[in-house]
């Protein structure tokens, strides 16, 4: 409607008949007098006094304009007055950051010039403006919570990387990470801040002073008497870590919380708001007035119900309205200020959403009646305050902020085409929406309100030998067991109150994933889609910028909403078709990883690159998938890994820089001379297809557009008559079940791969909070035991005693509130659920893949990383709440993990050394728990016995240590040598690290032990290899074992004072350690398959048996011989090596190197026995053993039959008899 500008003349030509009043009266055309009336009401005068109706001039429309301009000028500030400098502040209008010179160091500042993030070690930025008179305040809203400097200084304070403001005589600096205030001196003060925080800066040059304000709440004054006078001015300056992120807001918006008597550095646009203020109590009386043309008089009625019928009388007063409302909407303080609060007011009665329809009828009035660039500008800025105010909002007991900003969310969310708009401008550019899926643990738990809803407070008391808590401790008293209760009710009440603001977010999400509102063009989802990909590209490639990277703290909360909204959309749909997989059996067809449909950037797949992969397989895909690679394409990409090669070093980097087909066009940020290759690349990347129905004789090619993400349509994605869409390109093995929307199961792979970048990560590092509080508990009980046991006569002990007492109770009293809060948004039932759901997801997508034979290695290695990490965070991390025994079919899902495991850990098919890796360790620790080594068992037998076979290959072309330590716990507490569950010097240990795989209790496997000598007793040529290698590698285990020793002995006798390496004493410890376990799997060898060495029809058995022979000659004679090399180093005892005999005996916690041999018992009998005398230095059994076992090796010689006879003797427990033969 062109009522904009000089649009008044065109309203008056067209409604030069609304005076006649022959004209019917129904058809809504009003009669001069109660138009007058009408326009009367909505525009009310301020000034004239309550004029008689009869008296005042009538109003028409064709006056209207000018009535309009005379009220809002009315009470405006004269033209001369508004522009004059205010005194005590020197600097232009509006207030920023000063970008050109006033910083130090490397920052980035947003385009707003209001936001900044370091990006060196300590780097400075100040603002344009500063002050030396009067009272002034600005706010920083605190984005992330590390190492930050926040204040004033004056222009002639020199910053550099290490000092910055508050490290200089005239700055001034308050730093909530370490609690403390700076002016070249320091000292406590204040609060410690989080992410979310908002801090205000209060400067009175009046008096001299200078204060600080957390979330509104005065910290008191910081510093007093600040030098004043001529000459002396003050900047808003910071200094931040690298990083770290914060914005500013000198008054370019409202100030969150203003204080009385202190102005924002920046004017507020009082002229404006005025204006906004009128116009927004003209459209309200708009919204409430109804003309009723029959009796000719106006109704006054709840605006609430008002809809938009397009009566001519009331569009053309509300476009006069939004003439001057729509210019005013673009700016950013009149709509957090006017817009916002009058939709959150709209809200404010409480119900749904839903049964608020004013808020979309505005929304429609505001596409209808302003310019297209005017709505787009204000739903921007609309949304992004609601961002900040839903961020930066304190936590209250009951989240009414958050509740209440999210509700304005999903209300703008729920009309069309501002929802399309805002998804495919705002939110999710630079991660603006995943800030709406996050819920902030607050800090400081008084002030979050958590005292009110957990007034009493539990932790575990009871803790078993080990130092793990009981579950259900039996003689809890009763007090403990009212508090604990009391406490879980608490728990309960939270976790309630967190759940609405849960529901809500993801209600947000399944509006964004609507894919039925095609009216206004593409459905939501399929934005949604793309932007997502795209959200994801960024968080992948480590080049990321790190303003586009989300925090991981952010991705868990995003993570769990997402997974609840799509398994809604995908039960909704599979609804309608029955026959369709539920979400339930959810899986990623594998299709998607080879049909070039799905971008996964620049992501390793299992079978290494996919430029390789394209070229080495493409046989198969033609024959099993129909998918013909066009050649030109393996050409351009192989041309295209050489250049990358050349430029970019890409050969030692591990992910390569090739870039891969229908990789995005990256932001501008990212172009760098090797880039411009990767995208000259996208536009060959076409992957073509061939129609099965054809006879086979003359394929004809179809080609198909491999799009970039931005392009793709809802038919590529769902396809349609006969097309796959993301399906194309179906194997054989695939079965042809029916997914309800395809374009779910391109979310399900992103939250997958999403879990992999940082979820699993952030839900490791949040389990501190609980170990705190278990290290607290332990801590108080100790102090409460020791206050029991002091004596009366030191009462100074007492005192101290009970001091650490209040101390750790309060600690405690702290913690275990936060802990509920964590337990309710990170580890509650319902978020293990989801992580448990993810598992299942990744083993069926592994499963269904790894049908398709070669085509498995088209499978990203993400899939069986987060396998694995997903199984081990619910075993580890949320275990002491909840238990994984409880979750729906777990046994069934454990063995299929053990199943994946044992068959990939050697899969030729997997290229990659660092998820070959992971797979062997996670086997490692899975047969260290009784559980999952039943599991193990489970398995169909080929399946058991093929992985016994690939951990017997011969050691020498493989990382053999973990195999090796496989091998070792399947045999452990069958052999000799190992008394005790726990190792005594490992006695004291952590109760964090009492889940560690190599502290398990002995839980060895009979079943494969069996699979293992079946092995090594049918095929003779693997027998032998196996052993050969076996001892190869503890010759050179052993040798380098005692050469280390004998350096450590040397270095030690030299008369000037020196100190063994402590690396090398690692290395030594290390050796050991691999000695010892390759013994182990030597003894068990020998125990199950005798015949290997005694059986002379084998061609290598006696010299299998002289190897043994030499090989136990040379541990006796080296070890446990009188006054030997061992014995000294044990003896020294120098600062190194005593903790070094421990760790030489065991403890390689800390010597990952290349090994998980974590913790191995000592190896044949007597290598233990004596090793454990010599640590003792006792001297007693040594010599009877050595004689015994000496004895033993003449008779081997003696008689195959004697040799058997003694072998069996010696590995008995028979170890102190001397067998005289």
């Amino acid at each position: 409607m062109s009522s904009k500008g000089g649009g008044t003349a065109l309203t008056r030509r067209s409604y030069r008949l609304a005076s006649d009043t022959d004209k019917p009266k129904a058809t809504g055309i009003v009669n001069e007098k109660l138009l007058s009336d009408y326009l009367y009401h909505v525009f009310p005068s301020t000034k004239q006094g309550p004029a008689l109706a009869s008296l005042r001039k009538p109003l028409g429309f064709q006056d209207l304009g000018a009535h309009l301009e005379r009220l809002l000028s009315e009470g405006e500030p004269a033209e001369d007055i508004r522009d004059q400098a205010v005194e005590g502040r020197l600097g232009p209008q509006p207030v920023v950051l000063d970008h050109t010179s006033g910083f130090e160091g490397l920052l980035f500042v947003d385009d707003d010039l209001l936001g900044v993030i370091g990006h060196s070690n300590f780097s400075s930025i100040r603002a344009t403006t500063c002050v030396y008179k009067g009272k002034w305040a600005y706010e920083v809203l605190i984005s992330s919570q590390g190492l930050m400097q926040i204040g004033w200084c004056t222009l002639n304070c020199r910053f550099n990387q290490e000092e910055g403001v508050g490290d200089t005589p005239d700055s001034y600096a308050y730093d909530g990470n370490r609690v403390r205030k700076w002016n070249v001196t320091t000292t406590n003060y204040g609060k410690s801040w989080a992410a979310g925080d908002i801090v205000s800066c209060l400067i009175d040059l009046d008096e001299g002073t200078i204060t600080f304000c957390l979330n509104g709440q005065s910290l008191g004054t910081a510093f007093t008497n600040i030098k004043m006078g001529p000459g002396v001015a003050y900047f808003p300056a910071i200094s931040l870590s690298f990083k770290e992120s914060v914005a500013f807001n000198f008054g370019s918006r409202p100030l969150r919380y203003p204080v009385d008597g202190y102005v924002p550095l920046q004017n507020p646009p009082t002229a404006d708001l005025m204006k906004a203020q009128k116009l927004l109590s003209y459209m309200k009386n708009v919204l409430s007035t109804v003309i009723d043309a029959q009796d000719e008089r106006l109704v006054e009625k709840d605006c609430a119900a008002w809809r938009l019928h397009g009566e001519p009388t009331v569009l053309i007063a509300l476009a006069h309205i939004f003439n001057h409302f729509a210019p005013l909407m673009c700016k950013v303080y009149l709509v957090e200020d006017v817009l916002m609060n009058f939709l959150l007011g709209i809200l404010e009665g409480g119900g749904s959403v839903d049964e608020h329809p004013l808020i979309q009828q505005l929304l429609d009035l505001f596409w209808l009646l302003m310019e297209d660039y005017e709505v787009n500008e204000c739903l921007k800025q609309l949304m992004m305050s609601l961002l900040r105010a839903y961020r930066f909002s304190p936590i209250i007991p009951d989240l009414g902020f958050q509740i209440h900003y999210l509700r304005l969310t999903t209300a703008i969310l729920h009309h069309e085409k501002s929802r399309k708009y805002l998804l495919n401008n705002v939110l999710f550019d630079v991660l603006r929406s995943v800030v709406f899926f996050y819920i902030k643990t607050p800090l400081r738990v008084k002030e979050a309100g958590l005292e009110e809803l957990i007034p009493t407070t539990w932790w575990p008391t009871h803790f078993d030998k080990e130092g793990k808590d009981e579950r259900e401790p039996k003689d809890e008293s009763a007090d403990e067991r009212l508090r604990r209760r009391a406490y879980e009710r608490g728990c309960q009440r939270l976790k309630k109150r967190i759940e609405v603001v849960e529901e809500l977010q993801v209600q947000i999400l399944k509006l964004l994933l609507n894919n039925k509102d095609k009216t206004t063009g593409e459905a939501s989802r399929y934005i949604f889609l793309n932007k997502f990909r795209k959200f994801l590209q960024e968080n992948a490639s480590n080049r990321g910028h790190p303003t586009a990277l989300c925090p991981p703290e952010y991705m868990v909360c995003f993570l769990h909403r997402l997974i609840t909204a799509v398994r809604a959309s995908w039960d909704d749909g599979s609804r309608k078709s029955p026959s369709s997989v539920s979400s339930e059996e959810a899986y990623v067809p594998p299709q998607l990883f080879y049909n070039g449909k799905v971008d996964y950037f620049d992501l390793q797949r299992l079978g290494g690159l996919l430029s390789h992969l394209k070229k080495t397989l493409k046989d198969d895909l033609a024959s099993k998938a129909n998918i013909i690679i066009d050649p030109a394409e393996i050409q351009n990409a192989s041309m295209d890994d050489l250049d990358e090669d050349e430029e970019s070093g890409a050969a030692q980097r591990p992910f390569g820089a090739a870039a891969m087909g229908g990789a995005l066009a990256r932001p501008s940020w990212l172009s760098s001379p090797t880039l411009g290759r990767a995208n000259r690349f996208l536009s060959t990347a076409a992957v073509s297809l061939m129609t099965p129905r054809r006879p086979p004789t003359q394929p004809e090619k179809v080609k198909v557009r491999t799009l970039a993400v931005e392009h793709r349509t809802e038919d590529d994605i769902e396809g349609s008559h006969g097309n796959d869409g993301l399906l194309l390109g179906r194997p054989p093995e695939e079965p042809e079940q029916p997914m309800a929307d395809k374009s779910l199961l391109e979310i399900v792979d992103g939250i997958v791969m999403m879990y992999n970048l940082s979820v699993h990560q952030q839900l490791g590092k949040m389990v501190v909070v609980a170990d705190d509080v278990h290290e607290y508990a332990v801590a108080l009980k100790d102090t409460e035991e020791k206050i029991a046991r002091c004596p009366p006569r030191r009462a100074d002990i007492l005192d101290e005693l009970q001091k650490s007492q209040k101390v750790f109770a309060e600690k405690l009293n702290h913690l275990s509130r936060r802990l509920a809060w964590i337990n309710a948004t990170i580890y509650s039932k319902e978020k293990m659920l989801d992580v448990y759901w993810l598992l299942c997801v990744c083993i069926r997508t592994i499963e269904h893949a790894d049908s398709t034979g070669s085509l498995f290695a088209f499978a990203p290695e993400f899939y069986l990383n987060v396998a694995m990490n997903a199984y081990s965070a619910l075993k580890n991390y949320f275990s002491p709440a909840n238990s994984m025994e409880e979750l729906p079919g777990y046994e069934e899902t454990l063995t299929q993990l053990a199943a994946i495991l044992a068959k990939h850990f050697a899969d030729p098919r997997i290229v990659g050394t660092d998820i070959k890796d992971s797979l062997m360790q996670a086997l490692a620790s899975y047969v260290c728990y009784p559980q999952s080594l039943r599991a193990v068992e489970r398995i169909p037998e080929e399946q058991r016995v093929a992985m016994m076979r690939n951990l017997l290959a011969p050691y020498e072309q493989r990382p053999w240590a973990q195999t090796n330590w496989i091998l070792v716990r399947l045999w452990r507490g069958c052999g000799f040598g190992y008394r005790y569950t726990r190792l005594p010097h490992l006695l004291k240990t952590k109760p964090e690290d009492a889940n560690l795989p190599s502290l398990q209790k002995p839980c060895p496997s009979l079943l494969l032990q069996r699979h293992m000598a079946e092995l090594l007793s049918v095929d003779k040529d693997m027998a032998a290899s196996f052993l050969n290698s076996v001892l190869n590698q503890l010759n050179w285990a052993f040798s380098e074992f005692i050469g280390m020793i004998q350096e450590i002995q040397q270095a030690a006798e030299r008369p000037e004072r020196n100190f063994v390496d402590t690396r090398q004493l690692k290395v030594c410890a290390t050796c050991f350690d691999l000695s010892v376990s390759l013994l182990r799997v030597l003894e068990m060898t020998v125990t199950l398959v005798p015949e290997i060495f005694l059986d002379w029809t084998r061609p290598s058995a006696e010299l299998l048996l002289r190897r043994l022979a030499q090989l136990l000659n040379q541990v006796l004679n080296r070890v446990t011989a009188e006054k030997n090399l061992f014995d000294r180093v044990v003896n020294l005892r120098l600062p190194g090596t005593h903790t070094h005999t421990h760790t030489q005996r065991h403890t390689h916690r800390d010597t990952h190197t290349e090994t998980h041999t974590h913790t191995h018992t000592h190896t044949t009998h007597t290598h233990r026995d004596t090793h454990r005398d010599t640590h003792t230095h006792t001297h007693t059994h040594t010599h009877t053993h050595t004689h015994t076992q000496r004895h033993t090796h003449r008779d081997t010689h003696r008689d195959t039959h004697t040799h058997r006879d003694t072998h069996t003797h010696t590995h008995t427990h028979t170890q102190r008899h001397t067998h005289t033969h």
